[in-house]
């Protein structure tokens, strides 16, 4: 007779291994009827196509939690080091066609949509982008956690919580106090509770909704991390450790740029206020546990906070970096005696003007690892951004370049491209770039060429087809497609691209009868809310588009497009149908960049200022296979010592001088004839950025990017050919041979 079992025993045929998972077609089929049913209650004559999208998500939903459930017991009973990834952004796109690719379900739902009878891109369409943030700082999070979750052994906090894989949860509860003293000693009683559950909104102004929304969460994040230290394996929460000994042992924090930088005090709030730790012992675990990427040279994007906010808001915290600041300059002081300057510019308290707290050196002072993004950023940041943290702790700083997910922009973007070098190398590269060095074998493969020009020419046409029915522009597919699409800044140089885009229409008006190249000419992005001149640039791409795209002499040969509303899901559809893309900042701002690999992943040219991961791409390609121009670092240094005098350039260049004076005289407004006397009076006047120093060298690159265009003749007839600088141009070894596309001409 066998022993009745015990309540652990019987707890344990509670298992997501004995449940069966999606296999084939009929069981994508039945879960998606019973997820329409009994999930969503609805049937076929009632449902809607939003509800055949969510009955999708929940399909596949069902493969990807046993997995997660898996994961979660392995940490449980391994109790592994977990890496947390503070950002303020993370741009993850849609999650749904990512979710089928990385669980290798999307051929099989495609086949069973279709059995369906339901259209398969209606239902992906449906799903509303997860814009949790605008900029290279969120697509960068993006990346990093998916590209994270391919190592093997890696724990990580990530985010899941898109919109169709959502999961609805109680949540651990967490207060985190604003404002106030109401008692003695080190207790803070805040007089604004803000709850750490879900669907809590409140709303605030401006700065002071800015530092609330930060605080909110790190203090919430962290009161997680510690929970989860404390608390036993097998999911018990009762505390078990009492010592915080091993805790850098256990947790290590990344801070994504300076937005989650309040937990470095609230770190030490909780270690020395509530668990009692000296001062001394709470300071090593956090620098221990904290690290910083640092992604940004420009002095105006680097966080300061007003003292008098952070008293009314955070009087403990306050506190608390006041006294980081003063062991920390006691030290520089120990290591410069006398260097009262080196104490003022390394302070964390900006005494200028209004007090403010400087967040960059509040990581680097509370960090054991300072990293830039690209090895020119990491120089720049040593030798000048941080020159004086480095000097005192050089051990502290390194490099570590961004990167991109394989997953989503390749395989995801362009399956087409994906499985074309899969059937020639396996499929080993979606999770190791580095066997992209196979394709050196087919460079001369002529079925390989043209199978890549194949793709190219039918993404071109897709992207061709969305142009004309999403902003009712109709353009020629054979053009080169010419694509900036980034956040909208001065440094980033939309304007230099508008330049080039006004001088090639003044060519084609001076002798339409001139045989040019057809280009299409596409700047997408956004505008921070206040920055009036990025609005201006975003106001100037429409004008110009307003005037060359209806003009009859102009035809289609040259038409400019801004991509309204860039976000992934459109990054998706353009990408992989680019010619050329544009990485023209001036050499020195650029951190790093993302937008660069995406393209030359999808096979499209860089044309470029040696400035961020361009450095390092011309290097591992070559630079012969990137079309490189203008001014170096060193060059845009020499410049600021010397002086930058726009007009020197605006009287010495006729076509630039012709530019100008059209954007003054209101050429491309004329009803408004001054529209854009604030973009002229900022490029002649205030040009931090020198656009017109490298306004001869970019065009003069734009002809031969032309030239290489036009007279690359490949015997399949195709435009988009691989170019030279693009996939094949981006392994290393590769001598840069590969023909481009032929482009006929008109007239």
């Amino acid at each position: 007779m066998s022993l009745p079992l015990s309540d652990y025993e019987k707890r344990k045929q509670i298992s997501v291994r004995g449940l069966a998972g999606v296999e084939n077609v009929s069981d994508l089929k039945k879960n998606f009827n019973r997820h329409l049913h009994f999930t969503l209650v609805k049937d076929r004559n009632v449902a809607t196509p939003r509800d055949y999208y969510f009955a999708l998500a929940h399909t596949v939903r069902d493969h990807l939690v046993g997995r997660w459930i898996r994961t979660q017991q392995y940490y449980y009973e391994k109790d592994p080091k977990r890496i947390y990834y503070l950002s303020l952004e993370f741009y993850m796109g849609r999650t749904l066609q990512n979710t089928m690719v990385n669980l290798g379900l999307q051929n099989a739902c495609d086949e069973a949509t279709y059995q369906l009878g339901l259209d398969m891109e209606e239902l992906q369409e449906i799903e509303e982008d997860a814009g949790l943030g605008n900029g290279g700082l969120g697509r960068l999070a993006a990346g990093s956690l998916d590209s994270w979750v391919t190592f093997p052994g890696l724990p990580l906090l990530s985010l899941c919580c898109e919109q169709g894989l959502e999961r609805a949860h109680a949540a651990s509860e967490a207060t985190g106090p604003f404002c106030g003293w109401d008692c003695t000693g080190l207790e803070w009683v805040g007089e604004c509770p803000i709850l750490t559950c879900p669907s809590f909104l409140q709303f605030f102004e401006g700065k002071e909704l800015r530092l609330k929304q930060e605080y909110f969460t790190v203090a919430a994040t962290l009161q997680d991390i510690i929970r989860r230290f404390k608390s036993s394996k097998f999911g018990s929460r009762d505390p078990v450790r009492t010592s915080f000994d091993a805790f850098p042992d256990k947790v290590a924090i990344q801070l994504n740029d300076t937005h989650p930088s309040l937990a470095i005090p609230e770190l030490m709030r909780v270690l020395v206020d509530i668990e009692k730790l000296d001062w001394d012992k709470a300071w090593d675990i956090t620098v221990r546990t904290c690290a910083y990427t640092n992604h940004t040279v420009l002095p105006e994007a680097l966080e300061r906070w007003p003292v008098h906010l952070l008293e009314t808001l955070l009087p403990r915290h306050l506190e608390i970096i006041y006294e980081i600041n003063q062991r920390f300059l006691d030290k520089v002081n120990a290591m410069f005696p006398g260097d009262f300057d080196r104490l003022r510019r390394m302070s964390l308290v900006e005494e200028s003007g209004i007090k403010r707290i400087n967040m960059a050196h509040l990581c680097i002072v509370g960090s054991h690892a300072i990293n830039g993004v690209a090895r020119i950023h990491s120089d720049i940041i040593k030798k000048s951004v941080f020159k004086d943290f480095y000097e005192l702790e050089p051990q502290k700083f390194q490099n570590k370049t961004n990167g991109i997910t394989p997953r989503r922009w390749l395989v995801l973007c362009n399956p087409g491209l994906a499985e074309v070098i899969a059937e020639r190398i396996g499929d080993e590269y979606i999770s190791d770039l580095d066997h992209l060095k196979k394709l050196l074998a087919y460079v001369d493969d002529e079925g390989f060429i043209r199978d890549v020009a194949k793709i190219k020419q039918e993404n071109k046409l897709k992207f061709a087809a969305y142009l004309e029915k999403e902003y009712k522009v109709k353009i020629n597919p054979n053009s080169l497609f010419d694509v900036q699409v980034k956040r909208i800044h001065e440094y980033k140089r939309q304007l230099l691209n508008c330049l080039h885009v006004i001088t090639l229409y003044n060519r084609i008006k001076k002798d339409p009868n001139q045989h040019f190249v057809p280009r299409t000419v596409m700047i997408g992005g956004k505008a921070a809310p206040g920055y009036h001149i990025a609005k201006m640039i975003i106001k100037l791409v429409t004008a110009i588009g307003d005037v060359i795209n209806n003009d009859p002499i102009i035809g289609d040969r040259l038409k400019m497009i801004f991509l309204e509303n860039y976000r992934v899901s459109l990054a998706e559809k353009v990408i992989p149908a680019a010619d050329l893309s544009e990485q023209i900042s001036t050499a020195g701002t650029e951190a790093s960049g993302t937008g660069n690999m995406k393209f030359m992943l999808n096979g499209a040219l860089t044309i470029g200022t040696m400035d961020g991961a361009n450095v390092e791409m011309a290097e591992e390609a070559g630079e012969e296979n990137l079309f490189i121009f203008g001014m170096r670092v060193e060059d845009v240094e020499e410049m600021d010592r010397k002086g930058y005098c726009a007009k020197d350039y605006y009287d010495r260049i006729p076509e630039l001088r012709q530019v100008i004076d059209q954007l003054s005289s209101g050429f491309f407004s004329p009803k408004q004839p001054q529209l854009f006397k604030d973009i002229v009076n900022m490029l002649m006047n205030n040009d931090r950025f020198k656009v017109f120093a490298d306004y001869e060298a970019y065009i003069k690159c734009q002809e031969n990017v032309s030239a290489l265009y036009k007279v690359s003749v490949h015997p399949s007839g195709l435009p988009g050919v691989l170019h030279p600088a693009g996939l094949l141009g981006s392994i290393p070894g590769h001598p840069g041979s590969v023909p481009g596309p032929s482009i006929p001409e008109k007239h």
